[in-house]
């Protein structure tokens, strides 16, 4: 009696350590499963505003404003994580660009309700589209700065460094020139006393 009820306890144990191994391949899965989810509708919504970009009319010209905003966001946050990589000073630029990536969310979403209103419905709302414009030429006009103020200070620093590059590598050519001889000096200076007196009359 005492090897069987061994033999349950082992048998057990292996199910319990099986369903443990399961509920946690299980919980993984649903993890995974909703990330996907969430990375598939992102990737949706891209591919549905490239389609919809495509067209003519209002609608798609909306469209196409929401991918030049994601492009121009998406460069200057490149350039920002460039220069922070780097360990360039930004003061408050990464926060700033922070906000200014929630401000242009708000903006992408605004003109995808235009959009899709617009799609849907004969009547035009031409006031509406342009304020979303003018929003529209500030934010891009922002990351425009924000890009060209990081690459003129990349580019000043550049030069520093090229400047500096520059001294270093005339020194040291300098310093591997070999040091005129005094005897070849001399015969120089022999040679050129000789015909001086041979060109005189």
């Amino acid at each position: 009696m005492a090897e069987i009820s061994e033999f349950l306890v082992v048998i057990l144990v292996i199910l319990a350590f099986l369903l443990l191994l399961g509920g946690v391949g299980l919980y993984l899965l649903i993890k995974l499963g909703k990330k996907a989810a969430v990375k598939a509708r992102q990737a949706t919504t891209r591919l549905t505003t490239h389609v919809n970009a495509m067209g003519t009319g209002d609608a798609a010209e909306v469209e196409r404003l929401r991918l030049d905003l994601r492009r121009e966001v998406s460069l200057t946050r490149q350039a920002i994580d460039h220069a922070q990589r780097q360990g360039w000073g930004l003061g408050d630029l990464p926060r700033l660009m922070a906000d200014l990536t929630v401000q242009a969310d708000v903006h992408d979403g605004q003109l995808g309700m235009y959009a899709q209103q617009r799609r849907m419905s004969s009547f035009v709302d031409h006031v509406t589209l342009d304020r979303l414009r003018e929003h529209q030429a500030k934010l891009t006009a922002m990351c425009a700065r924000i890009r060209a103020d990081l690459l003129g200070d990349q580019v000043h620093h550049t030069s520093t460094g090229i400047a500096d590059l520059t001294s270093r590598t005339d020194l040291e050519i300098e310093a591997r020139r070999r040091p005129p001889d005094p005897l070849d000096q001399i015969d120089e200076l022999y040679r050129r006393t000789m015909e001086e007196r041979k060109d005189l009359p």
